[in-house]
């Protein structure tokens, strides 16, 4: 049997942690509750959780800060979980390498159902062993003057050096240089990326642009462009 996917639930409200920790334990998730921001950084290295459900409002270190943390040693999904619902709370959330942004109250139901989701964008499955007489697999990858991206194996090499890379900012990169030259509204990538299963709004896509740019500087040979009032695409010089 495969074993279970494990969640991390961060929240201050043991009733709601508990709640949340039923529904998914139902849906055959390994769960791990605790109640602030300390103890849940020191959860993600112990417990090693596939994803981290985590409420904003906690005692000592706050969500954003937690997610700040966590981000610099990890790359696990996150979804955070607030009363909040403000859109500069979901941007911050989401700049600071959230993947998803649920208000409270929320249907328990859909809480699943988004936990689902995130994890199937994130999953990635090693090779299986093949015959020597199968067929080469095709390789999902596109290659540029200091910039390979592989699909395949979900790994980003930038002049040389490995970038450690959240698989959806890779998706983005990927899908965007493997058109070059092809402008792509917000609407069109958030479809094409995360899917008619995401419930969020275009500003999902320009943080994560903005995150590439962090990691990734122009080239004299291509670089990734804003077509004011459209969208972006990757921009490739002749």
């Amino acid at each position: 049997m495969a074993n279970k996917q494990k969640i991390l639930i961060v929240d201050d409200d043991e009733n709601i942690a508990e709640l949340i920790s039923l529904y998914l334990t139902k849906e055959c998730f390994e769960t791990n509750m605790v109640y602030d921001g300390e103890s849940a950084i020191e959860a993600v290295k112990t417990f090693q959780p596939n994803l981290i459900l985590l409420d904003l409002m906690l005692p000592g270190i706050d969500g954003y800060q937690v997610c700040r943390e966590v981000r610099g040693f990890s790359t696990v999904p996150i979804i955070m979980l607030s009363a909040k619902g403000e859109v500069f709370d979901k941007v911050l959330g989401l700049e600071l390498g959230a993947d998803d942004y649920m208000e409270k109250p929320f249907d328990t139901k859909e809480l699943v159902a988004r936990v689902k989701a995130v994890l199937r964008r994130y999953k990635t499955v090693a090779p299986a062993a093949v015959p020597e007489t199968a067929p080469a697999a095709k390789v999902k990858m596109v290659d540029y003057p200091d910039l390979n991206i592989n699909l395949t194996n979900y790994s980003v090499l930038y002049k040389g050096k490995t970038l450690d890379m959240p698989p959806k900012e890779l998706e983005l990169l990927y899908f965007l240089a493997s058109s070059p030259n092809q402008v792509f509204t917000r609407e069109q990538l958030l479809d094409q990326i995360w899917g008619y299963e995401y419930i969020g709004d275009t500003r999902t896509v320009d943080v994560h642009i903005k995150r590439l740019r962090e990691k990734i500087q122009d080239h004299e040979a291509w670089k990734l462009s804003t077509v004011w009032g459209i969208g972006y695409k990757f921009e490739v010089f002749s």
